[in-house]
């Protein structure tokens, strides 16, 4: 087996599979890892990391949204011999209280090799992918964010970094917050994909809607009141601003929602 594998964790999802398209495309050696793929990989089963981890030397790390990164996987995979770590965190995680993350990148940052944190901005395709493609189809999402504006930033260009970061050189160390190239309210996207659809779709912007939205979907009402004071911290930090990281690292420029639109729906 080759030892300068690129393992993909999350191969199947919205970040990993474009990961593992751009590291194609390059024609470099990637082993894609997921529950269900021919590279079996589960956060929960200690014994599946070992034959994943066996012959990389690189790794696209992410856990998803409701499991922590185990620093023992990532001990392991040291190791095992991965020499390079570029995990996908968040923007704002200070702000928002982020531990998981947080502790993520205390992980990564402490393993003992290169690394590289990718810190991105609400996706894009959380509306038709991800976990508000429920509320769009249905014509309501609810999000306590009001009118505050964020840069989203679509998965394509997410990838396009982690890929460049895991194959050249100049990024280790480095954190790079990246965004799209405009700052909208969540009202703004969703006329934006109303427009292109033909639909309306209302956007709630208060924590009482949040709530009801979130209870009706049966979330604990702990968890919905933690998310609350979250998004509430995030408000108060006011408008994002756009980053030129995907410009500076990559060599193009971020897609716009627009395109996002028009590509997506």
């Amino acid at each position: 087996m080759a030892k300068n594998d690129i393992l993909v964790l999350g191969a199947s999802g919205t970040t990993g599979r474009r990961v593992v398209a751009g590291l194609r495309a390059r024609a470099l050696p990637v082993r894609p890892a997921s529950r269900s793929g021919a590279v079996r990989f589960d956060w929960s089963d200690p014994a599946t990391w070992e034959p994943a981890l066996a012959g990389a030397s690189r790794l696209y790390l992410m856990a998803p949204h409701e499991l922590p990164v185990d620093p023992a996987f990532v001990h392991q995979a040291v190791d095992q011999g991965v020499e390079r770590i570029v995990l996908l965190s968040s923007r704002a995680i200070e702000v928002m209280g982020d531990e998981r993350l947080q502790a993520a990148e205390r992980t990564v940052r402490d393993s003992g090799a290169e690394w590289t944190i990718i810190r991105p901005d609400w996706f894009n395709q959380n509306f038709d992918e991800g976990v508000f493609r429920p509320a769009v189809d249905a014509g309501e999402l609810a999000v306590p964010l009001a009118d505050t504006r964020f840069p989203f930033i679509d998965a394509d260009d997410i990838a396009a970094v982690a890929t460049t970061a895991l194959t050249e050189d100049g990024h280790a160390g480095l954190t790079y917050e990246i965004t799209g190239p405009e700052a909208l309210s969540f009202a703004d996207a969703l006329e934006r994909i109303g427009k292109a659809t033909g639909r309306t779709i209302t956007f709630h912007d208060t924590p009482d809607a949040y709530r009801a939205a979130m209870s009706a979907l049966g979330l604990p009402a702990e968890q919905i009141d933690q998310e609350i004071t979250a998004f509430t911290a995030l408000q108060a930090q006011g408008d994002g601003t756009p980053t030129d990281t995907v410009h500076r690292v990559t060599g193009r420029a971020p897609k716009d929602f627009d395109t996002y639109v028009a590509e997506a729906w």
